[in-house]
């Protein structure tokens, strides 16, 4: 955990925190060690950053939350768009 904390700028008490607000659950190790994919670590930059410009963590890990599942719906849709066209959709998503 003191790793991954390291990787992201943050405390593992930070970690812990997005682990409380069901953002992120690591792995455990054998050990019991905490272990982080490469995607909760983003998940956990970016959860960084919005409490960086002042955004309460529960609302953090909220608008994460929101933010991922509008890429698998903008993602969804464009795998319908190409299978009923047979070619590829254009990019064309709501600015965030």
């Amino acid at each position: 955990m003191g790793r991954a904390a390291e990787l992201v700028g943050v405390t593992p008490a930070f970690l812990r925190g997005l682990g409380t607000a069901r953002l992120i659950e690591p792995q455990r190790s054998e050990g019991g060690h905490r272990r982080y994919s490469r995607y909760q670590l983003r998940l956990a930059s970016r959860a960084r950053e919005l409490v960086d410009q002042g955004t309460p963590l529960e609302a953090a890990c909220r608008i994460i939350i929101l933010e991922d599942q509008l890429a698998e719906a903008l993602r969804i849709n464009a795998e319908l768009q190409r299978s009923r066209t047979g070619r590829p959709a254009e990019a064309s998503h709501p600015s965030v």
